[in-house]
């Protein structure tokens, strides 16, 4: 790494720090004003990854007019904006005893019941509601997770969010490198978390998302059969005011019962659905600003879209890396 590069990294730090000490310094409600400002000259002047939004969600929700698009890409700027000032002031607020003001559960016991057995557990989400607040507070329950995430080109800011992620228990394996990481604690019968809603290029598994083909991870579903893992989709929903969240489990899939003559598809598309439900009922809180319909299906002679060839699980973690 050159001096040049260095610095550039360390300057970025600082700004990055300066501000989550300022985000910290600011009453919530502050925050929130602040945040809903930022919202307005991201969505009505700077038209920030405006077009890609748009075209989500008019795709999404074909019968919702320009207007109300617009109105649901501004909610999402302000639920961005807003769960960064909540990420800075969760290590300083919540604690042990003083969790249930912050957080509802819903629909949990099952999932609970699932993490006290020997088996290992996969949770899945997306990028909705605020998911890093998620991880933090199962750790502070007593259930530690490992997440898969990518390493940040800047290595300052990378120890530093992986520090606020590990603050409670929730270990960060890096996306690269990370395959035989991720197969060690599925056989040693521990927890993974994903966030199972980018694309996964031209060779993923497509499934249907919001009424089109969306190229998804397989290595989800092949990890669920090949170490008997059950699929937990779970969610972190805001309740109307900073730093006031619904955790809750949408429903939970057993391989076991799985009947499927193909069942790496139909765990991919059984998860994704229950994602879409979940988006559905709060979209403002959903990152629309990823191209996750950009790849396609090549529909060959004698193959389906959703066709995938036999693998295991630890190959498509090495590809799905590179």
């Amino acid at each position: 790494m050159s001096y040049l590069t260095l610095f550039a990294h360390y300057v970025v730090y600082a700004i990055v720090r300066w501000f989550i000490i300022l985000a910290q310094a600011v009453p919530l409600q502050v925050g929130n004003t602040l945040a809903r400002g930022l919202a307005w000259l991201f969505t009505r002047v700077l038209c920030v990854r405006y077009q890609v939004a748009d075209d989500n969600l008019h795709h999404a929700f074909p019968s919702l007019s320009a207007e109300a698009r617009r109105d649901v890409i501004e909610k999402m700027w302000h639920h961005l904006f807003l769960m960064v000032i909540e990420v800075a002031h969760t290590p300083r607020v919540l604690h042990e005893e003083n969790w249930r003001r912050f957080v509802d559960l819903r629909n949990v016991r099952e999932l609970v019941k699932k993490l006290l057995e020997d088996r290992p557990v996969i949770l899945v989400t997306g990028h909705f509601g605020n998911f890093e607040f998620g991880g933090y507070v199962l750790g502070l329950l007593g259930f530690p997770t490992h997440t898969v995430a990518r390493t940040l080109d800047n290595p300052l800011l990378d120890r530093f969010v992986n520090a606020f992620r590990s603050a409670r228990g929730q270990h960060i394996i890096p996306r690269v490198g990370g395959a035989e990481q991720i197969e060690a604690v599925l056989q040693a019968g521990g927890t993974m978390a994903f966030l199972a809603d980018q694309s996964a290029g031209r060779k993923g598994c497509f499934v249907q998302f919001f009424g089109r083909p969306a190229s998804t991870y397989k290595a989800i579903g092949l990890l669920s059969v090949q170490y008997d893992a059950p699929i937990a989709a779970v969610y972190v929903k805001r309740l109307g005011q900073p730093m006031r969240f619904e955790m809750g489990v949408k429903a939970i899939l057993d391989p076991r019962e799985v009947t499927a003559p193909d069942p790496v598809t139909f765990i991919t598309q059984w998860y994704t659905t229950q994602l879409e439900e979940i988006i559905r009922e709060s979209p403002e809180q959903y990152w629309w600003i990823h191209r996750r319909w950009k790849e396609q299906p090549r529909v060959k002679r004698g193959v389906m879209p959703g066709d995938i060839p036999k693998s295991d699980a630890h190959k498509e973690l090495t590809r799905d890396a590179a």
